[in-house]
């Protein structure tokens, strides 16, 4: 069975985006947690995206090796980007590019097949995509990036659940700038 794992920047309150989906208070990382989030997308066997999330990460990164500014490490994610499978729930899109699959049916029972199935670990990403897979109980590990802002609403990281989750804490790390990362298995 592949593993799940929900990893995001989270603002010290709570939120993934700020009121109108603004993801711009995390600022650019520190060389020390960009490649912290080069290990795990190069660890991961295939990401699963909401259409946001996607949307975001489609605007800039299967280009981003070639932008002017882009430090070695940078130029290796855009590279891993666009090299690792892909498959991006949604019923509002059509088309995905490059090494992508659109599911736009029941994504609960999608990624239960793919959870089943052999392979390398899974992450998942987007509000409303987690939100439902942790509803559902699919997610195995949290990756929590917190960040010292408070932006006061938004898009929350944990969405309402129908019961508890119990976590048990695998990791602590600070990085630069106060950003700290928390990591928790499910307890099953």
């Amino acid at each position: 069975m592949r593993r799940l794992t929900f990893d995001m920047n989270v603002t010290l309150d709570g939120y993934i985006a700020a009121a109108g989906d603004d993801i711009g208070w995390g600022g650019r990382p520190s060389g020390e947690l960009f490649q912290w989030w080069l290990d795990r997308e190069q660890a991961s066997g295939l990401s699963l995206y909401g259409r946001k999330l996607w949307e975001t990460m489609s605007s800039y990164w299967p280009t981003g090796d070639r932008q002017p500014d882009a430090t070695p490490a940078e130029i290796e994610f855009a590279r891993n980007w666009r090299n690792t499978p892909k498959v991006v729930f949604s019923s509002t899109i059509d088309r995905v590019d490059g090494n992508t699959r659109l599911v736009t049916g029941d994504a609960i029972a999608e990624i239960t097949r793919l959870r089943a199935g052999n392979g390398g670990p899974m992450t998942i990403g987007g509000a409303t995509l987690a939100g439902a897979a942790m509803r559902a109980g699919l997610i195995d590990e949290y990756a929590v990036v917190t960040h010292p802002v408070l932006v006061g609403g938004g898009t929350p990281f944990f969405t309402a659940l129908d019961s508890r989750v119990n976590l048990n804490l695998t990791q602590t790390r600070t990085f630069p700038g106060g950003v700290v990362l928390t990591r928790y298995e499910t307890r099953r």
